[in-house]
């Protein structure tokens, strides 16, 4: 057993745990951030995506205490009260989502992604940075619109502060 101190959501939490645990289990099972979903177990799918220090980090791939002293912030952390994020209010108003499984790791990937790019994006460069999140219900075109809608929404959101 091992404590590992970190930051989740913007609150210090210092949690035992079996050197063993990954990332994920650490979130849902510790401390009962639920939105971080489980879907491969092989870092395939991008369910499990959170930002690990400012960047998306697959959760299932990064063990516990790789993260103690790192500041984490999952999907529940994202939104300003009541106020959606604007990554999330284009995925809600471009029906980016429908079952809705792979949604939180979309969004926590399409963050970085835009982060990383700013207004560089193109619908080209999104569909090939998306390539390591599975959505099996819509396609992807409308995830791809909300990604390049949030990126201008950020943008502004930006500028605002």
């Amino acid at each position: 057993m091992s404590k590992v101190k970190l930051t989740v959501n913007g609150k210090a939490v210092a949690v035992d745990v079996e050197d063993r645990t990954l990332l994920v289990h650490l979130l849902r099972d510790h401390l009962n951030l639920t939105g971080t979903h489980v879907g491969c177990d092989t870092s395939q799918c991008g369910a499990c995506v959170v930002h690990v220090d400012g960047r998306a980090v697959k959760s299932c791939t990064m063990l516990a205490g790789q993260a103690d002293g790192a500041n984490v912030t999952t999907i529940e952390g994202i939104a300003k009260g009541d106020e959606l994020h604007p990554m999330q209010a284009a995925f809600r108003d471009n029906h980016g989502l429908q079952c809705g499984y792979c949604t939180p790791g979309m969004i926590m990937s399409a963050i970085d992604i835009v982060q990383r790019y700013g207004g560089q994006l193109d619908e080209a460069t999104v569909r090939h940075e998306l390539e390591g999140n599975i959505c099996r219900c819509t396609g992807y075109h409308n995830i791809v619109k909300a990604v390049l809608d949030a990126a201008g929404r950020m943008k502004v959101a930006q500028a605002a502060e």
